[in-house]
């Protein structure tokens, strides 16, 4: 099959002067602009040197190319075609977006983590980042770290990990509602051997102390994280903030004999819509069973005071242990797989199965990691570490940058469609320019399907 076109014959003319291939990049960098991004970029990061004059032309430079769907830093040419002088009246070069990345310390760095923070803030102000403001649901936090592959020793940092990948550690905490997609509230770049609660604890009180200057500064956060992050510090840092906690347990001595005190009249029936793919088995699961127990956990740890909460279990058909029954074995856990997980979320708000749900849907912030590596972080552009942490935050800035440019068109698919939808239709839009009375026109495609929006 292939598409009709008229007409049969096509002759391709170049006029750089007028045209320009991401017109949507105008709508962004202007509400860039109003959400402080010069500004803050002027007044927060200083960078010594040459290489560090202009900063917030050069920053503003490298968060359009991101919008773009420039993953390197030579992709940052891409603004500097046809009729984008026109448009934009000041960019800088890749060579010089790469000197200025390379100036940067871990100081410097912080500096950008500072802007990053008080640019979502500004965002906030101005687009629903959240939904309704007075809703009375939680504010879900999920925190998750990522590895970004690099080839070869020379980039600072980079290390083999527990995923026998070599690379660098990408630490994010997201924010969701029940009425809008993941938002980026904290990032933090690490060697690629670093442990997953590595600095995890003064990450977060970052990160909460973000959210608490957005419009969801008085709702209840629950945060979820995986059992990589379980520690007594994070727990207790969460809960000093009055906040709710769901952390995945590790199948310890404790846990298992805990999980041992459940009975069989205790377990609630759960019946998927639709088969998954269990990812630690490979087989498909259609059927689960859910419980809870009053739990005490670290209990057993030196110098940490116990937290006493709900321990829930998940269990899920164990098919290969069901072989095992039928040659004659005995397993442990017969026929049964066990899924634990420690909250302190009241029971009286959420019961088992509606706390079971929602803590599975933490799963939610890796469509954030697949969605980074797919733009900005398919390439970390330098050798130096304090470089690649200055792209990985303004990787992040982009992110939400776009998640408000399709929240603002008021349309319910794109408000909660990924980045690379929401660049599709809204940034790479081709258009013609024009002048008229000393007024700059840009003429976008007449049956534009977005143009309402």
């Amino acid at each position: 099959m292939k598409l009709s076109h008229r007409p049969t014959s096509v002759t391709v003319r170049f006029d750089d002067e007028n045209l320009v291939g991401f017109a949507g990049l105008v709508p962004a960098m202007r509400l860039a602009e109003q959400a402080g991004l010069y500004g803050l970029a002027r007044d927060l990061v200083h960078v010594p040197g040459h290489q560090g004059s202009n900063q917030e032309v050069k920053i503003a430079t490298l968060v359009a190319g991101m919008v773009a769907g420039a993953d390197s830093i030579t992709d940052m040419d891409m603004l500097r075609h046809g009729g984008m002088g026109k448009l934009f009246g000041d960019t800088r070069a890749p060579s010089t977006l790469g000197s200025f990345l390379r100036r940067f310390t871990f100081g410097h760095a912080r500096q950008v983590d500072a802007l990053c923070s008080r640019f979502l803030v500004g965002l906030d102000r101005r687009c629903p980042f959240f939904g309704c403001r007075d809703a009375a649901s939680p504010v879900m936090v999920d925190l998750d770290d990522t590895i970004v592959e690099v080839f070869g020793a020379a980039k600072q940092g980079a290390r083999i990990g527990y995923t026998k990948v070599r690379g660098l550690d990408v630490l994010l905490m997201t924010a969701t509602t029940d009425q809008c997609a993941p938002v980026i509230i904290a990032n933090r770049l690490r060697k690629g051997s670093a442990n997953s609660a590595r600095g995890v604890v003064k990450f977060v009180q970052d990160g909460l102390a973000t959210l608490r200057r957005t419009s969801v500064a008085n709702r209840q956060v629950w945060l979820r994280a995986d059992s990589g992050f379980t520690s007594a510090a994070l727990v207790n840092q969460v809960m000093s903030t009055g906040g709710w906690i769901s952390v995945t347990m590790g199948m310890t001595g404790p846990i298992r004999r805990a999980i041992a005190t459940i009975g069989d009249h205790q377990w609630t029936p759960i019946e998927y819509p639709h088969p998954v793919v269990d990812p630690d088995s490979g087989g498909w699961v259609s059927r689960a069973e859910v419980a809870e127990i009053a739990h005490t956990a670290f209990a057993t740890v030196r110098h940490t005071r116990p937290i006493l909460g709900r321990l829930v279990v998940r269990r899920v058909p164990d098919w290969q242990a069901a072989d095992k029954i039928a040659a004659g074995q005995d397993p442990l856990f017969a026929a049964w797989r066990y899924h634990a997980f420690f909250t302190t979320v009241p029971a009286d708000q959420y019961d088992t199965v509606k706390v079971d749900t929602l803590h599975r849907q933490h799963a939610v912030i890796e469509q954030v990691n697949a969605a980074l590596k797919d733009s900005a972080l398919a390439h970390l552009p330098s050798g130096k570490f304090a470089a690649n942490s200055v792209w990985v935050s303004l990787a992040c800035l982009a992110f939400n940058l776009t998640r408000a440019l399709g929240i603002l068109t008021s349309d319910p698919r794109l408000a909660v469609a990924v980045p690379a939808t929401i660049r599709r239709t809204l940034v790479l839009v081709p258009a013609r320019i024009a002048s008229s009375a000393r007024t700059i026109i840009v003429h976008l495609p007449l049956n534009w399907k977005w143009a309402t929006s």
